[in-house]
């Protein structure tokens, strides 16, 4: 069953990210600090109160990017469909180079991202066993 966790509950660490442009286009990323940890597949990620996946991946000098935000695990690990960090992006009053909050509810599973100022709940649940996510892996690259 899920919990509500306000974003300043004792159990969830906030950390500075920074609202970057991804290369020389117009499309976000966020730069993660150093210290958040790369998990191995899609993470659950709210945006603007909407639960979404993302993929947190190192960059060249390794430090720690979402570059996309999906309506499903497979399309974060394939980046296709509707980019939906660009559309937060698009419908906040953000620009480059600002910084936002990180929210890291449980890691490795589910972060949120929110401007200054900004407060925001979760929905927390308790992580699937490692054989249930294997089969949701595999139901998920077979769509």
């Amino acid at each position: 069953m899920a919990d509500r966790i306000p974003h300043d509950h004792s159990s969830v660490t906030t950390v500075r990210a920074h609202v970057e442009r991804a290369g020389r286009t117009d499309r976000p990323k966020l730069v993660l600090p150093e210290e958040v940890s790369i998990p191995d597949g899609p993470v659950r990620l709210v945006l603007g109160g909407r639960t979404y996946h993302a993929r947190i991946e190192p960059d060249f000098d390794d430090v720690p990017e979402i570059r996309g935000a999906y309506d499903n695990a497979r399309m974060a690990r394939e980046r296709e469909g509707e980019n939906r960090l660009v559309e937060w992006y698009e419908g906040g009053n953000l620009s480059f180079g600002r910084s936002v909050h990180f929210d890291v509810v449980d890691p490795g599973d589910l972060y949120g991202v929110r401007a200054p100022g900004e407060r925001a709940t979760y929905d927390s649940r308790d992580t699937p066993s490692d054989s249930l996510a294997d089969i949701a892996r595999d139901l998920d690259e077979r769509e």
